[in-house]
C-alpha cells in the first residue's frame, strides 16, 4: 500500500481555479489553495494532465507527454519575476468566472507571453544560471518538443503526417533547415516550458510544506499528432504512410452505447519490450517527479486493450489484443520500489487486471455513482471496499453528486434512498459515505464540497463540446465549506 495512513483529498485541476486572467493558473490563487486544504484537513490534491491541450483542450489529449500547459502560467508572477510590468495586465477583457472562453483568452495570452518572451531575451534570461540549469535538465524532452510545437504552428496540414517528406521523417538536414527558418518560435516555446516548470515546481514545493501531497495523472495512450509519436514512430501501430493501423478507446458500457472511440494510436509492445521499455520508464520517472503520486489513466490497457481498426466511427467493432504492463511495472518496481501509483481501474475489468493490481500492491479506484445498478455485490457499494481503493463520490467523468442525484430514475432514486436511509439526500450525504468508507484514500471534486448542479461537471464522455472550462466562479470556498470538510476527515480519522 503506497498510503501507511487514511487520508482525503480534492480533486480540482488548476484551470477551474477562480482568478481574474480568464482560467485558474499556478500563482496565488493556486497557493490559497492549498492553504485551504491545509486548513480543512485535507493531504491530497489530486489534478488531470498537465500536458500542452490541442483544439478540444482535453488533458487527455496533449500535444506532448512531458511539456507543461502554457495556459496554465500564471501571470501575475511574471510581474514579480520583471518580465512584465503591472500596467500590461492592468485591463484584462471581461472574462467570465464560471467557465474558460478559450476565443478570448488565448489571444491576450499569447500577446502578454511574447512580450515576457521579449523581455527576457532582451536581459539574457537564456544565459541565466536558472534556464541553463532547466535546459540541462530537459533538453532530452525539450529539443523535440520546442521543434515539434514550432513546425505545428507553421507549416500547413492537420498534423505531423501532412509535413514534408524529409521532416516527417526527422531527417537531420530538414531538422536543421526548420529549426533555422522557426527559431524565434522555438526559442519561445522554451522559453514557455521553464516558465511552466518554474512556477509548478515551486507550487508543488508549497503543497509538500504544507502537508498536501499532489495526485498526478497519467494517460495510457498518448495522442497522435504529438511530438512523441513523431519522435518515436517505431513505437506504435502505424503503417508505411506513417498512419494508425489501429487505434485506442473501450467497447460499449456505462457511458456510452456505442463505446468510446478516442483515436489514439496504440502501442506496439513487443517494439517497446525490444528497447526495455525506455520510453515508458521515462514517461512515469518523469511524472513521479513532478508529482508524489499518480493515477494511470485507463489501466487496464496495461494488461489488455481495445483495437479498433482505423477508420471506424464507433468503438463497437474492435478485439482485446495482450499489453506488456506486467513486465514493464516488474522493471519500474526493480527500479524504485513500492510503486506510488493508484490504477484507474473503471469500467469493464477483468480478474487478470485485478491480479495485475495486486501483484504490485496498486490501490483502484471506487465510485459512488457507479454503485447503485444491480444487487448488493456491486462492488462499488461501499461495504463491499477493502483498504486498497480510493473512493470518489465522482470523477471528472461524471455528473456532480448534486446534478447525479437529480438525474436519477425512481427506481434507481429509491434504492439510492434505501442505502444512505434518507429520503431527502445531497451531494455530503455521498462525500459523508465516501469519508466513512474502509478506503485508505477518499478524493473529493471540489464541484461536489460546493454542492454545484450538473452544469458545473467538468467532461461529458463521448461529448466534444463545453468540456474542461469550468471554473469556480465565486471564489475559494466559503469557510462553512472547509470546516464542515474538517469535521468529518477528522471523524474518520482522515486528517492526522
Amino acid at each position: 500500500m503506497i498510503f501507511n495512513t487514511r487520508l482525503s483529498g480534492i480533486l480540482l485541476h488548476p484551470s477551474s481555479l477562480p482568478g481574474k486572467f480568464g482560467i485558474g493558473s499556478l500563482g496565488a490563487e493556486a497557493s490559497r489553495f492549498v492553504d485551504w486544504l491545509s486548513e480543512s484537513g485535507q493531504k491530497v490534491w489530486q489534478i488531470l494532465p498537465l500536458g500542452p491541450t490541442d483544439l478540444s483542450h482535453s488533458p487527455y489529449q496533449a500535444y506532448s507527454a512531458f511539456a507543461g500547459n502554457p495556459d496554465l502560467v500564471d501571470l501575475e508572477l511574471l510581474v514579480k519575476e520583471g518580465y512584465l510590468s503591472s500596467e500590461q495586465l492592468a485591463n484584462p477583457p471581461a472574462f467570465p468566472t464560471d467557465k474558460i472562453n478559450f476565443k478570448i483568452l488565448l489571444p491576450y495570452r499569447e500577446k502578454l507571453l511574447k512580450q515576457a518572451f521579449d523581455k527576457f531575451v532582451a536581459t539574457s534570461g537564456f544565459d541565466s544560471q536558472a534556464y541553463r540549469q532547466f535546459w540541462d535538465q530537459s533538453s532530452w524532452w525539450l529539443y523535440t518538443w520546442s521543434l515539434f510545437d514550432a513546425y505545428r504552428k507553421n507549416l500547413p496540414g492537420a498534423d505531423w503526417s501532412e509535413w514534408p517528406e524529409a521532416l516527417k521523417l526527422r531527417e537531420e538536414t530538414a531538422l536543421s533547415d526548420c529549426y533555422a527558418q522557426y527559431r524565434e518560435t522555438v526559442l519561445f516555446n522554451r522559453f514557455l516550458q521553464f516558465l511552466f516548470f518554474e512556477q509548478w515546481f515551486s507550487l508543488k514545493k508549497y503543497a509538500n510544506d504544507k502537508g498536501i501531497s499532489i495526485f498526478g495523472d497519467i494517460p495510457l495512450y498518448v495522442a497522435y499528432n504529438s511530438a512523441d509519436v513523431w519522435s518515436n514512430r517505431e513505437l506504435f501501430l502505424l503503417d508505411k504512410k506513417q498512419q494508425p493501423t489501429l487505434v485506442g478507446g473501450v467497447p460499449p458500457d456505462y457511458f456510452s452505447k456505442t463505446g468510446q472511440l478516442w483515436g489514439n494510436p496504440l502501442f506496439d509492445w513487443d517494439k517497446m519490450k525490444q528497447q526495455d521499455y525506455g520510453w515508458w520508464m521515462a514517461r512515469i520517472h518523469f511524472n513521479l517527479k513532478l508529482f508524489d503520486l499518480v493515477r494511470i489513466d485507463h489501466f487496464r490497457g496495461l494488461e489488455s486493450f481495445w483495437a479498433i481498426p482505423a477508420g471506424e466511427k464507433t468503438a463497437v467493432n474492435g478485439s482485446w489484443m495482450k499489453a506488456n504492463g506486467d513486465e514493464l511495472l516488474e522493471l519500474l518496481q526493480q527500479q524504485i520500489g513500492p510503486l506510488p501509483i493508484v490504477a484507474e481501474d473503471l469500467g469493464l475489468i477483468t480478474q487478470e487486471v485485478g491480479r495485475l493490481r495486486k501483484k504490485y500492491a496498486l490501490p483502484g479506484m471506487k465510485v459512488l455513482q457507479f454503485a447503485f445498478t444491480g444487487n448488493a455485490d456491486n462492488t462499488h457499494l461501499p461495504h463491499n471496499y477493502t483498504a486498497d481503493f480510493v473512493a470518489y463520490t465522482g470523477t471528472h467523468d461524471n455528473n456532480t453528486a448534486t446534478g447525479w442525484l437529480q438525474s436519477l430514475k425512481k427506481e434507481e432514486k429509491q434504492q439510492v434512498q434505501r442505502y444512505f436511509g434518507y429520503e431527502d439526500l445531497d451531494a455530503w450525504h455521498l462525500i459523508r459515505k465516501a469519508e466513512e468508507s474502509v478506503a485508505q484514500l477518499a478524493i473529493i471534486p471540489m464541484q461536489d464540497i460546493l454542492v454545484l448542479s450538473g452544469s458545473a461537471r467538468m467532461n461529458k464522455p463521448g461529448t466534444t463540446k463545453g468540456n474542461w472550462t469550468w471554473r469556480m466562479d465565486t471564489g475559494l470556498p466559503k469557510n462553512e465549506h472547509g470546516a464542515r470538510l474538517l469535521k468529518l476527515t477528522q471523524l474518520y480519522g482522515r486528517s492526522e
